[in-house]
């Protein structure tokens, strides 16, 4: 389990690293233009593709608390491995995220465009954004609810896919490559809407290290509920039509 507690946290820090940092590099002036995200998308694609192989062997290298409650609805991880996993994802993305804003603080004053250290569009969900937040920055009921349910859709797609892939041994060759494609196109699709969050660890972590951008943002409770909520809510969601249309098959050929 301490091999398992370590995979996930490095896995985490990678992915943070490479998919936030990714989108800190492409963003100019608070914007994320088209190029951006399609860098942003592929990084984080490609992060989950390395993750999948690297470290997949010994943690299954979920690097998401989302995938991981899923895992653990499917029986295939107990309820404490699950806290455990979580416990593990949320440490190594606050690393990542230190790690990023220590590199952002000191390339701060020679990186053109930049005009706030981890403002929106560097660290932030973009769930403060023009998409589901009024101009005067204030949030309705019916902008969070739409979020939230962006969020579960998004991460819906993934998990059912991952559930799916690694569902059967002999797709495990090339089920790290389908997961990581998967992922690239929830970014794809998701960033323009609400930043993308289908990880609620690397989401806490981002709203975090915004608070101390001084970003007017930050730690709202608000902004954390589509981060956090929606991609549990997916999740959940996922396993039922996964359960639901694999779950009994399965389960025939096993007895």
């Amino acid at each position: 389990m301490v091999k398992r507690f370590a995979a996930e946290a490095v896995a985490t820090m990678i992915l943070v690293l490479l998919g936030c940092g990714t989108a800190m590099a492409f963003t100019f002036n608070g914007e994320l233009h088209m190029g951006g995200v399609v860098a942003v998308a592929g990084a984080f694609g490609i992060s989950i593709i390395i993750l999948a192989y690297a470290v997949g062997p010994i943690s299954g290298g979920h690097a998401n608390p989302a995938v991981s409650f899923a895992k653990a609805l499917n029986k295939e991880l107990s309820w404490k491995e699950f806290c455990i996993y979580c416990c593990a994802q949320v440490l190594g993305a606050f690393v990542g995220s230190l790690l990023l804003a220590m590199v952002m603080w000191a390339w701060k004053d020679g990186v053109a465009g930049q005009t706030s250290l981890l403002g929106q569009g560097q660290f932030q969900t973009h769930f403060a954004s023009e998409t589901f937040w009024t101009a005067e920055g204030n949030a309705t009921f019916l902008n969070v609810f739409l979020s939230t349910m962006a969020e579960m859709g998004l991460t819906f797609l993934f998990v059912f896919a991952v559930l799916g892939l690694t569902s059967k041994k002999e797709w495990s060759s090339f089920a790290g490559l389908g997961i990581g494609l998967v992922l690239f196109g929830v970014h794809l699709c998701g960033i323009p809407l609400t930043g993308t969050s289908v990880n609620p660890a690397r989401a806490l972590s981002a709203e975090v290290f915004a608070m101390f951008n001084g970003e007017d943002v930050g730690l709202k409770a608000l902004n954390l509920i589509p981060a956090i909520v929606g991609p549990f809510l997916g999740s959940f969601a996922a396993w039922s039509a996964w359960h639901g249309f694999f779950g009994k098959k399965n389960a025939e050929k096993a007895a």
